[in-house]
């Protein structure tokens, strides 16, 4: 838990969790959502992980390093093409002994996995994301540690959101109150659905204590301008911590907007959310040739 310094911060009481720094390999929310599915894996018996995601996500870094780690066989749907003599990603999941099934995006999109044979069809299945209800979980230690982490409790925890799993985590354990912010990292609107069905699923669905603010999303997933990198290079100088392009960066970002627009009630005590996500940076900066700190 520190305080953040630089830009509009200053003027407030804004702290950022840095559960960046939980694990140097399973980081930030990932760790997060995979601890009770990996927990519930070897309960039921099972030694073989298949999950799903893009070709720079974070979470199938997360799983990959999961299975080396815990000793799980791993394997993974990626949606798109092969693109791994370039991917750092897709390289490091290799490593790990993660098997990777490419699909083309619309069967991505018709959830068209048909090519899982006999080896995978038995597998422990985490969704991508890893967004389920074991994942919410995962967020009861979240709580704990920001109640043991602050002398006063926030009055916003502000989270970014890629598939929902993390905002609806930590809205279903929170036991104290606060409001909590979800900044979506892709166009559409339809987060707030997304989090509403989780924690229906969940039993969760009478949670109030939350909202979707979707303007910060820089026109969908891995879009950016000048503008954004811009502030995450201006933002490492006066933190000596890397925010990343497609998660925490639009997060952040964000939050300082907000406040130079006086959103925030006076005196009100922000909790910003490192969830990690460093790893995607150096993919960032080949695909795009962009120079931004990791």
């Amino acid at each position: 838990m520190q305080p953040l310094r630089g830009f509009s911060f200053d003027a407030v009481n804004v702290f950022v969790l840095r559960d960046d720094l939980l694990h140097p390999e399973i980081s930030g929310n990932k760790w997060r959502k995979l601890k009770h599915n990996l927990l519930n894996a070897r309960a039921l018996g099972h030694d073989r992980l298949l999950t799903f995601g893009g070709a720079f996500s974070n979470h199938l870094a997360a799983v990959a390093a999961a299975g080396k780690i815990f000793n799980f066989k791993t394997a993974a749907f990626v949606r798109g093409e092969d693109a791994s003599p370039r991917n750092p990603t897709l390289t490091y999941c290799r490593e790990c002994g993660m098997e990777l099934f490419f699909v083309s995006r619309t069967e991505y999109k018709a959830h068209d996995f048909s090519a899982i044979d006999g080896q995978w069809a038995d597998a422990y299945q985490i969704p991508e994301g890893g967004s389920n209800c074991a994942a919410l979980e995962g967020f009861t230690d979240f709580v704990a540690d920001i109640k043991s982490g602050m002398a006063e409790l926030p009055n916003y925890i502000c989270v970014t959101a890629g598939t929902g799993g993390t905002s609806a985590g930590i809205i279903s354990k929170l036991d104290f109150e606060a409001e909590v912010l979800s900044f979506p990292v892709l166009k559409g609107g339809f987060m707030k659905e997304n989090i509403s069905k989780l924690l229906s699923e969940c039993g969760q669905e009478r949670r109030l204590n939350w909202k979707v603010m979707d303007d910060y999303d820089f026109g969908g997933y891995a879009k950016w301008n000048e503008e954004l990198l811009q502030f995450i290079k201006a933002f490492y100088q006066n933190n000596d911590f890397a925010l990343d392009p497609i998660y925490t960066g639009k997060l952040f970002f964000g939050v300082h907007d907000l406040l130079q627009k006086g959103y925030f009630k006076k005196d009100s005590r922000i909790l910003l959310v490192h969830t990690g996500g460093r790893q995607g940076i150096a993919g960032f900066n080949r695909r795009f040739l962009t120079n931004l700190p990791t």
